[in-house]
């Protein structure tokens, strides 16, 4: 008799990791190849954190189990981080340490919503919210945001034909896939409209200080009952490190604690150590986003425009998110696309399919986080391998 098996079983895979896989495995037979599938900085982080995290594997008292919340130490410095980079004061005892900004959504959803509840989130975006809800038994309501809209999703089309408002939502600025940035003003207004409703709004900031345009406000500044999310991954370089955090409303942190002492017991402790230090040099971190933005100005300068077509703005984040459909393939096929790229030139990028299981099809991610000289490269092969691979469609 087969064993039972479960609806989680249907939940779909990470498309970008996959790609990444599939990188691997060519780069294993010797190939060269250009990763523009994954929002990794190819940039180290601070030298001040790979010090700190040499000295604390070399003390005996860093080996222990963490509190469930985090040490307390790096609570106080990421309240402190808040009032230094946005003049917001929070208390510590609502931070909440996080082995990753993943563990953090799924605190949040486990706490402030219950099986069967919907939450709605903006479409294309990152396939890991939806995923997740899936997994846990909540509905995601897809929300669009697409160019029509200004990569914006428009948050009254949610009552549309009496329909009933969701038990949440969860928006990011900057956006994944997009690079959109929410104004202050934009941020505002959703926090106020969730608050009037009765939504709990969860605001992904992960990309928070990377950003082409001046620093975003956070949403804390307008709402003490939305879950903030944030990471060590992206502004700080230490996707590898796996030190996420959240800013919990008073309500919720007895229950978010009783959930992170069973799932997890405790973030570890040495990259904690590491992570303190990350804050000390905002200097060195700032001149990684200038980087970034000459990249994105590389590939959009360089690289055809049937390929790009309507890309969204990319004010923030490290990505475009290319239309592919003007390239006269008899179908937009991203997939296929995608495929060919990686294994005729080299150059591996995530279907948009990923980010958007309606349109997406029409559409490819290109992260550029890696170093200029590789974007520059990229272009190069893509120019190059293009018209060979239209030419046989």
């Amino acid at each position: 008799m087969p064993l039972k098996t479960t609806s989680t079983n249907a939940v779909p895979a990470f498309l970008a990791m996959a790609v990444m896989n599939a990188s691997s495995q060519l780069e294993a037979t010797g190939a060269d190849v250009i990763h523009l599938e994954l929002g990794q900085p190819s940039s180290p982080p601070p030298e001040a954190v790979n010090r700190a995290l040499a000295d604390a594997l070399a003390q005996t008292s860093t080996h222990g189990y963490s509190l469930a919340f985090g040490e307390t130490a790096l609570r106080r410095r990421i309240a402190a981080h808040y009032a230094d980079f946005y003049g917001v004061t929070t208390d510590p005892d609502r931070v909440v340490i996080t082995p990753g900004s993943s563990l953090a959504f799924a605190l949040a959803f486990l706490a402030a919503f219950d099986r069967g509840d919907r939450i709605a989130l903006a479409t294309p975006g990152y396939p890991a919210y939806r995923n997740l809800m899936l997994a846990l038994g909540i509905e995601p309501v897809l929300l669009p945001a697409r160019a029509e809209q200004g990569w914006v999703p428009d948050l009254e089309a949610l009552a549309a034909n009496g329909a009933p408002l969701p038990d949440g939502i969860l928006l990011a600025s900057p956006a994944n896939p997009t690079g959109v940035v929410m104004s202050d003003d934009e941020v505002k207004s959703i926090c106020e409209w969730c608050d009037r409703n009765g939504v709990r709004l969860i605001m992904d900031e992960i990309y928070h200080g990377l950003t082409f345009t001046g620093r975003p406000a956070t949403a804390l500044s307008f709402s003490d009952s939305a879950i903030i999310v944030n990471s060590f991954s992206k502004y700080y370089c230490m996707t590898g490190w796996r030190v996420g955090w959240a800013i919990v409303p008073p309500e919720l942190l007895e229950t978010v604690e009783r959930l992170a002492q069973n799932l997890y017991i405790g973030p570890p402790r040495p990259m904690q150590a590491g992570a303190l230090a990350a804050f000390d040099d905002y200097a060195v971190l700032d001149r990684h986003v200038e980087r970034y933005r000459e990249n994105r100005d590389i590939l959009i300068r360089d690289l055809p425009e049937t390929f790009l077509g309507d890309i969204a703005p990319s004010d923030g984040a490290f990505y475009l998110y290319a239309d592919i459909s003007h390239l006269g393939m008899r179908t937009p096929d991203s997939m296929a696309l995608a495929d060919a790229m990686l294994r005729e030139a080299h150059v591996a990028c995530t279907p948009g399919i990923d980010f958007d299981r309606e349109q997406g099809h029409r559409h490819l991610r290109l992260s550029f986080a890696g170093s200029t000289a590789d974007m520059k490269e990229a272009s190069r092969r893509i120019n190059d391998w293009l018209p060979k691979f239209l030419a046989g469609q």
